[in-house]
């Protein structure tokens, strides 16, 4: 038994024995530590090696990045020289559209000068004519010219005319009223109109005061469903009820 102990004492102890390791202790925080340097190690490793492939095949992180940037900045120059030509794009539409508008108000100036141009080359041939024959005939008052035709406005009708009072030797001044009877028909009726209405505001607007002629331009107005037919003018002398000069026009259909 004593030899059986002595046995298992030089088993442990002796040559045969095991071995025995020896180890310094480290704390597990710094061996944490530690793997945590080597994984960043590996990662920026991996990293440099991934650009350096990248560089090597011909593709720079770098040099993309700048020209990612300078095409940005391309972008946003574009952008500002867009906006830049828009408002100026948009100031030309405005100039233009002024332009428009004057250029139409323009043609509308000459319209209405050609007409008056037009009047007054009749006025100046018709005075012509009466120089050139014997006025003795003529009345002291004549109506010449005398046009009416409808307006823009439904129911409205626009007229003129050219009083003259002929070759008087007084050379008083004439004085009177106009007045129009409009013939119309409406719902198979026939009726008279007289313009202007006694009670009518503008009957003032329709009072004459002249010396050798005077042109006459107004406008009256009937019911737009009423049919116009004739037109009588007859201009009276203040004071005298009896007409100086009367003279109608009938209108197309």
């Amino acid at each position: 038994m004593m030899a059986g102990r002595i046995k298992k004492f030089r088993q442990r102890f002796g040559i045969s024995a095991p071995k025995v390791a020896v180890r310094t202790h480290v704390p597990w925080y710094l061996r944490w530590l530690l793997l945590a340097v080597l994984l960043a190690f590996s990662v920026a490793l991996a990293a440099w090696m991934h650009d350096a492939g990248r560089r090597f095949a011909g593709f720079d992180r770098s040099e993309f990045q700048d020209e990612l940037a300078g095409m940005r900045r391309e972008v946003e120059a574009t952008r500002a020289e867009l906006a830049r030509l828009g408002a100026i794009a948009n100031a030309a539409d405005a100039r233009l559209a002024i332009e428009r508008t004057a250029q139409l108000q323009l043609a509308r100036q000459i319209r209405l000068l050609e007409q008056e141009n037009a009047r007054l080359r009749e006025d100046v041939a018709l005075f012509e004519s009466m120089l050139s024959t014997n006025s003795g005939g003529l009345q002291a008052l004549n109506i010449q010219r005398l046009k009416v035709e409808p307006d823009g406005l439904p129911g409205e009708y626009r007229f003129r005319m050219l009083l003259l009072t002929g070759n008087r030797r007084d050379r008083a001044e004439f004085q009177g009223r106009l007045e129009l009877l409009v013939g119309v028909q409406q719902e198979g009726r026939n009726a008279i109109i007289l313009v202007p209405d006694r009670a009518a505001a503008d009957a003032a607007a329709y009072k004459l005061a002249f010396k050798n002629f005077y042109r006459v331009e107004g406008t009256f107005r009937v019911d737009p469903k009423a049919k116009v037919g004739t037109v009588q003018v007859r201009v009276f002398e203040t004071g005298n009820a009896q007409a100086k000069a009367t003279q109608s026009v009938a209108l197309g259909s």
